[in-house]
Formats: C-alpha cells, structure tokens, sequence
C-alpha cells in the first residue's frame, strides 16, 4: 500500500480535490485541507521533509503583500458604486429608446450597455442583476421571447469577465506570471468581437423569427430628434470618461492596474456625488461587498498556496507536465484537451477556482510548449467565461434567476397579467450563447493576432545582444603574458578569452 501511495501521490491529490469539490466542500477550505493532509502523509512516506512547510508563512504572505491583487478590491467597489448608483438603468432606457423603432432594438441596447458595463464594472453579478431588473420587463412587457430576452441579458452581464477591467484577467496575469496591462491589451478585441456575435445572433433572429423580438411600439417612445440626441450623449459621456480615466491610463502606460481601479473607484465616487445618488446606505452596502468578494479571492487563494507546495512537493507538477506533454499532435493536441476540460470543469467550478486551480498547473505546460502566456491567458478567459453561462450551474443564470419574475404577475405599465419566467426558459435561452462562447474560443486559436497584435512587442532581438566584459588591468596584463588573440583590443576578449578567465 505504500509503495502504491508513493508511486501514485500526484494523482490521488487531484483526484481527491475533484471529489471533494463535486460534494460541495468549499473550494478554499477543501484546498487548504487536502494539502495539509497529503503534506502530513507524504512526511510520514519519506516523500516530503518538514522543512518544507517551513516555506508556507512566506508564501502567505507574498499573497497579502501582493499589490496586483489591490485591483481586485478597487474595481468590485467601483463597478458596486456605479451599479447601485443608477447609472446602468440610465443607460438601458437611454439606450433602448435609441434602438426602439428596430426589430430586436432593446436586445441590441442590452449588448451594447453590457459591454459598457462590463469596461466600467468588471463584475458579472453587477451587470446581469441590473439588466435584470431593468430591461426584463420591459421586454416582457413588449412581446419578447422569453427564452432569448434571458439569454440576452444572461450573456451580456458576462461580457464584464472578458472585457477590461475584468477581474479574471488579473487573476489570470498573476498566476500565468504577466502583466495584467498585457492581458488587458490582449482581451480588448476578442471581447468587442463577441459582443459583435451576440448581436449578429440576435439579427439572425429578427430576420427568421421576427416575432420574437419586436419593435417598440411608436407609444412607447417617450424621446425623439434632439431630445434623444442629447439625452443620448448625456448619459453615455459619463461611462466613456471613465472608461478613458481607467483603461487609457493603463494601456498608455500612465498607470498600473492597481491605480487604474483607485482612479475608478474615486471616479465611481465622483459620479454617484454629481448624480445625487451617493448615501450612506449605498456606501455600507457596497464596501461590504467588495470585502466579501476581495476575502472569498484571498481565501481561495491562500488554500491553492497550501495545495501547490504539496502537490509540487510530490512532483506533482512533474506529473501534469509529462501527462500532457505526451498528448499527440504537440501544441494543438495540447489546446483542444485543455479547453475541452476547462469547458468540462465549468459545469461545476466558477472561473475563481478554474484560475486558482487548473491554470497553475498549466502555465508551465504551455510556456515549455512556446505558447505564448498572454494569449494563453486571454484563451482561457474565453473559454471560462462559458462557466456562468452553463444550464444548471451558470452563476449569471442563478443572478438571473434571482430577479426574473418567478409567478405570474401584473405589469405597472400596461394592467396586463404577465406569465412568470420558468427555470427552463433561462436554461435553454443561455445554450445559444454558450455554443457562440465556445465558437468565440474556435476564434481566438485560429486569429491568434487578434490577441498578440495589441500587446507591445519588445523593440529588440535578445539573441542579438552582446555583453561586453571590461578586462581589469592587473588581468590584461597576464593575458599578455600568455599570448592574448591577435587583434584584441582591451576590454573585448574574445568568448575563448573571457572562458579561460573564468576558469581561473
């Protein structure tokens, strides 16, 4: 039994988590635990030394102390501040009554302000409660189609996990080791590209089922001509300001990240004091939030620290790396296992955990295989996205849900008894949306350069760099002594030179 646990360590601690998470045990505790307890019986196999867990105190501590995770904290509060501040409503009736008199315009207004949401927000739960409560009844209300007025709202709420500021591409550059503005640089057109499939999907509908996403009804346009217009540049400056206060700075190199989402958040503040609409009440409930949220991140985090010191500890890493190594077809063999299981573990797991456990694993894999990490980065972004979006587990269908109409009820507006939103409906309106994410995946492997190409480049050939040595004198002089190379100037000694010195 012994010799099977010393011989199979690797695999039985993943194993092991696997379970443990599909029995419902919280991930950062499950994590914490697990290594503890494969620590203690790899010590008592000989596998592991004591002294190793001498190592754990650090690492916690270069979590706390970790200043790319500031960002975190920083864009929950400004994307909890904007949200509870109005400015999403504001939007979405801006907005909807610019798209009105169009088949499909108030699904088209739900993309468009879940994109502006998700580059002024970064949070999921945020946008799709919202958009939830705002613009479901309204398209009820009008004749929508159940089922895609949920996949709508359910789907554009996750664009705040690919669009920047998103919080997963900076957990994801600090665990693939890159720099959060990369990541951002690179995930910038691959989500205005599928925030264009989701509206190119919702044409297709009112091309074909025309019925399903009606127009607004001449009644229910309250704003015309210049009034529309400069409603219409009132409310959108606002965000657009911000965007450029929290994303320009970063991709123009002016700020880090981590001031990025301190500008926001000041920004979010100054917005909500001009809207009067910043209480006490609103402040409370946001900053409790966002500590909810910043320890749920450090918690699991802290568990993954004490699981990866055990599990490389026992060559586990060595494991994973040889596993799919091997994988026929090299790096293409490689992409397709990891993204079918990414997809696979998104039923179960949120992105959070995916980041914090699968893609530690990973990294190195692909580093060792020549992919680029950015790109890698933005990939699984993509493709972890699908995890709020899946039937029965997706986190944006249990947000949805929460605020979806689930009895009949009777509309403010027209006095008519509206039918409730069934579970079904969300489920089956999130699959198209799930099969457009994974093709947005099939995208982003075959255009690589939609990722790589807005990520600066570095401005020389490192293999072209030469190192200059300075010779001291009381050297040059015994090199003279011995016969230095014909035509050596000091100071730039030939490689056979400068290795017979240093053989010295």
């Amino acid at each position: 039994m012994s010799a099977f646990l010393v011989a199979n360590m690797a695999p039985l601690m993943f194993a092991t988590l696997v379970v443990f998470l599909l029995l419902g045990y919280p991930v950062a505790f499950a994590l914490a635990a697990l290594g503890l307890s494969f620590g203690f019986i790899g010590v008592e196999l000989g596998l592991l030394t004591p002294a190793l867990y001498q190592a754990l105190p650090e690492r916690i501590f270069g979590i706390m102390s970790n200043d790319t995770l500031l960002a975190v904290p920083f864009f929950t509060f400004m994307g909890l501040i904007l949200e509870r501040s109005g400015m999403a409503e504001d939007l979405l009736d801006t907005i909807g009554q610019l798209f009105g008199p169009i088949r499909g315009g108030l699904a088209y207004a739900v993309i468009f302000v879940g994109a502006l949401l998700a580059a002024t927000t970064g949070v999921v739960a945020a946008s799709v409660i919202s958009m939830g409560l705002i613009s479901l009844p309204i398209m009820l209300r009008y004749g929508y189609d159940r089922r895609l007025a949920s996949g709508v709202i359910a789907a554009s709420g996750t664009l705040a996990q690919i669009i920047p500021p998103s919080l997963v591409l900076i957990v994801l550059a600090d665990q693939l080791g890159r720099s959060v503005g990369d990541m951002y640089a690179g995930a910038i057109v691959p989500g205005l590209v599928l925030t264009a499939l989701y509206a190119t999907y919702v044409l297709g509908v009112s091309l074909f089922y025309p019925k399903a996403v009606p127009a607004l009804p001449p009644a229910a346009r309250l704003l015309r001509g210049w009034k529309l217009v400069a409603r219409v540049l009132f409310v959108l400056i606002p965000p657009l300001a911000l965007i450029f206060l929290v994303l320009g700075t970063i991709f123009l190199g002016i700020a880090t990240p981590t001031e990025g989402g301190a500008m926001g958040a000041t920004g979010a503040l100054a917005l909500a004091l001009i809207n009067r609409r910043l209480s006490w009440v609103l402040l409370k409930q946001a900053m409790n939030s966002t500590a909810k949220l910043t320890s749920f991140v450090v918690f699991i985090l802290v568990g993954a620290t004490v699981f990866s010191l055990t599990f490389r500890g026992v060559n586990g890493d060595l494991w994973v790396e040889h596993l799919l190594t091997s994988l026929p077809g090299g790096q293409i063999g490689f992409l397709i296992v990891v993204n079918v299981l990414t997809f696979l573990l998104a039923f179960f797991l949120d992105f959070f955990e995916l980041a914090f456990i699968i893609v530690p694993l990973l990294a190195p894999v692909a580093d060792k295989l020549g992919i680029d990490l950015i790109w890698f980065g933005v990939l699984l972004g993509v493709n972890m996205q699908t995890s709020f979006m899946h039937p029965p587990f997706g986190f944006a269908l249990f947000y949805l849900r929460s605020v979806a109409p689930a009895r009949e009820y009777l509309d403010k507006v027209s006095g008519k008894s509206t039918p409730p939103v069934t579970t079904g409906q969300i489920y089956w309106g999130a699959v198209p949306f799930v099969v457009i994410q994974v093709i947005m995946v099939g995208i982003v492997i075959v255009f690589p350069g939609l990722v790589t190409g807005n990520v600066e480049k570095l401005k020389f050939d490192p293999s072209k760099v030469q190192i200059i040595v300075p010779t001291p004198e009381y050297e040059r002089e015994e090199l003279d002594r011995e016969g230095a190379a014909p035509g050596a100037s000091p100071g730039t000694e030939s490689s056979d030179d400068l290795q017979r010195q240093f053989s010295k």
